[in-house]
């Protein structure tokens, strides 16, 4: 559990219209152990909370569905979250509680590590450089071969995830089924996602990822960081692709609140993004000048307890695919630039899209529905009101941030060049090779109709 911190007597004094006190101050909020924590950490350890009134706890959880139950039955009064657990609460699972997402917490930070046998057994696929490096990005056809050679020997071929609705869970199956590995469906009656699968997902909580490589239950899996460099680190896995070679600055963590908590306080809620806000804004300062002491923060055992070494690895705009083998990615880790924390309609849309591919979903759905359930979990308009106080006390500029943005960010192409438009759900899902399309659905472990 971490120190918590008094309001600053500041607030005490007279104010701008925004400067109405929070109604409600003592909050304790969830997160899991991994890098992209970091604005909640930030906001507590630079005094943001505090400043803005609001006298703040983080606590580490066990695992996603801990942490999603948390903030479900109101033991914690926000989190940062998987994109996909708000979103999955809204169509029907779990809890008939609402949870709203008004803040995005980053963008990218995640990669997909293979063991060290794996990867001895993908190199000669994999093309190389001049200098006899690795090409990437590296696409899962260098795998199928590998996979290929496991079925024969009568091995099944287990990677990791961290949760059915993470990103983690719907990058890999992006990056599987681009190279023509089929990572299995979902089915009322089967919550496996395994049905039909070429390369079978399982649940592993982040912090364990290593440690479950290294003991061979897993071959490789998806992670954030720096559970990727941690494995490279302790020499026992590679890591072949980050999610910025899947979808360049691709939608990641959300904080989220239930939504009768934004609802009864409005005031401690705008706070709260102000503070997340900021602490974003400092992460990203500078070309990224204090992501150093940003790196020194999150190592300590309050929030992630790995080296600041294996941190900074990655949070400082480098990334270590395999030992010794360090290229710059500038972009790894993104809390603010590219409107990163603005929660856009077409990231939920996209995660949508990616529960109805993969039977998630178990029916066709219209475009109008996915719409409609991303604006009824994404909560720009309460982000837009935060920055507007911001701005309004000379903390920010309105240049920081899309006042005019309809929701939608602009088409973008995803690893396989297949091009994404949040606008049209359906003309998506259709164009993609592996899936449910149209009216496809599976029963009985079978895709009907074919």
């Amino acid at each position: 559990m971490t120190r918590r911190f008094a309001p600053l007597l500041a607030l005490m004094l007279s104010g701008p219209a925004w400067a109405q006190e929070p109604e409600i101050a003592e909050l304790t909020f969830g997160f899991i152990k991994l890098t992209d924590m970091a604005p909640l950490a930030i906001a507590l350890e630079r005094g943001y909370f505090a400043e803005e009134g609001l006298e703040i706890t983080l606590e580490a959880q066990a695992n996603w569905r801990v942490l999603g139950d948390g903030v479900l039955s109101g033991a914690l009064q926000g989190a940062q979250m998987l994109a996909g657990q708000p979103l999955a609460a809204a169509i029907g699972y779990g809890s008939d509680a609402r949870i709203v997402a008004p803040f995005s917490m980053d963008l990218n930070g995640n990669g997909i590590t293979v063991s060290t046998e794996v990867w001895d057994r993908m190199r000669p696929h994999v093309a190389s450089m001049a200098d006899g490096r690795p090409h990437h990005p590296i696409g899962a056809d260098a795998l199928a071969p590998v996979v290929q050679e496991f079925r024969a020997q009568g091995r099944r071929f287990d990677m990791g995830i961290v949760y059915p609705f993470s990103t983690h869970n719907y990058e890999l199956r992006y990056w599987l089924a681009a190279g023509g590995l089929h990572p299995g469906f979902y089915a009322p009656d089967d919550s496996s996602g395994q049905i039909g699968a070429d390369v079978f997902l399982s649940v592993t909580p982040p912090p364990q990822m290593p440690a479950t490589l290294a003991a061979g239950a897993l071959y490789g899996y998806c992670v954030g960081e720096p559970w990727n460099q941690a494995a490279v680190r302790r020499g026992i896995g590679v890591s072949v692709i980050t999610d910025y070679e899947i979808w360049p600055n691709n939608p990641e963590k959300v904080f989220a609140l239930r939504a009768d908590f934004v609802e009864a306080y409005p005031n401690t809620t705008r706070a709260i993004l102000r503070a997340l806000i900021r602490a974003a804004m400092w992460l990203d300062a500078d070309d990224n000048a204090n992501r150093a002491a940003a790196a020194e923060i999150l190592s300590r055992p309050a929030y992630i307890g790995a080296e600041a070494e294996i941190i900074a690895a990655s949070m400082t705009g480098t990334f270590e695919y395999e030992p010794g083998d360090v290229r710059a990615v500038p972009d790894f880790n993104v809390f603010f630039r590219h409107n990163a924390t603005y929660p856009y309609y077409s990231d939920a849309i996209w995660y949508l899209t990616q529960m109805r591919r993969w039977g998630q979903i178990a029916e066709a759905r219209s475009d109008a529905w996915y719409h409609e359930v991303a604006a009824r979990v994404y909560r720009p308009d309460i982000y837009l009101d935060a920055a507007q106080s911001l701005i309004d006390d000379g903390l920010a500029s309105v240049t920081d941030f899309p006042f005019d943005s309809d929701g939608y960010r602009a088409p973008a192409a995803l690893l396989d060049g297949i091009v994404y438009d949040g606008r049209t759900p359906n003309a998506y899902l259709d164009s993609l090779p592996l899936g449910l399309t149209g009216t496809r659905r599976v029963i009985n472990g079978e895709v009907a109709p074919r």
